[in-house]
């Protein structure tokens, strides 16, 4: 890949806490990340070499544990966004490839239309199959997302933590895909929930571990600052998912 979507906002909002050596990691590392479209593998000093940054091992490997995941099984290190984006670009040169084989362009799908909110236009395309697979969700028996709620329950377990004032656009989205996610039966989750008052009970508990058995709660000392996560952060799948797995457990 040469090219790959950068949302700025989102980026800043994730990597303020870290300093000048570490920002300048990440950013290398994405772009090694997409222009080889495959995961980091786990060779710390080979891998800041070839992003030169030789000197600064210990920025690269902190970087590598804090926002990307490791796989035991492959020995590399991995992350999600950057998978589904490199996915999504390889299957539509593919089917570019077939249909110029055709002799010709391929047809714009309906299905695909893409719509951008007006209120962020940084956030990722909507498309058509998004709201479908929504749709299929709660047709599912999948509760709809009560966003406030949800709001309520953040700001009575973690009421020392940033409290957001807007909630819209990709906010709202994320926290409806989290939201669907919890739903379903997992390690973390046996039963999953399918009703909203449920879902509620397993929220509540969700923000009580992070407040009660997490180091999140508290926040991290970074350079004379103290750097806390809000409910955006939270609800960020990569994060989730690193909350999930109990990276940030006491």
């Amino acid at each position: 890949m040469h090219y790959y979507s950068f949302h700025v906002g989102d980026y800043i909002h994730d990597t303020a806490h870290l300093s000048n050596e570490e920002d300048l990691a990440f950013r290398r590392l994405l772009d090694l990340y997409y222009t080889q479209e495959k995961p980091i593998p786990n060779k710390t000093l080979e891998v800041a070499r070839r992003i030169r940054m030789g000197k600064n091992i210990v920025a690269v490997q902190t970087v590598l544990e804090e926002f990307f995941m490791y796989s035991q099984e492959h020995d590399f290190w991995f992350h999600k966004r950057c998978d589904e984006t490199i996915a999504a670009y390889q299957a539509k040169a593919e089917r570019n490839r077939e249909v110029g084989k055709l002799g010709g362009r391929p047809k714009s799908n309906p299905q695909e239309t893409q719509a951008v909110s007006k209120h962020n236009p940084n956030q990722e395309p909507i498309t058509n199959n998004h709201i479908k697979e929504s749709k299929d969700s709660l047709s599912a028996g999948l509760p709809t997302c009560p966003h406030q709620d949800i709001l309520n329950l953040y700001k009575k377990h973690l009421p020392q933590l940033a409290q957001p004032r807007v909630w819209d656009g990709v906010r709202q989205t994320n926290l409806r895909q989290r939201w669907l996610q919890a739903a379903k039966p997992s390690i973390f989750s046996p039963k999953g929930y399918s009703s909203q008052a449920e879902g509620l009970a397993w929220w509540d508990s969700f923000f009580g571990y992070i407040a009660n058995d997490t180091k999140l709660a508290q926040g991290f000392e970074t350079k004379d600052r103290t750097w806390r996560p809000d409910l955006v952060w939270i609800v960020n799948a990569n994060n989730f998912a690193k909350i999930i797995d109990g990276k940030y457990q006491k």
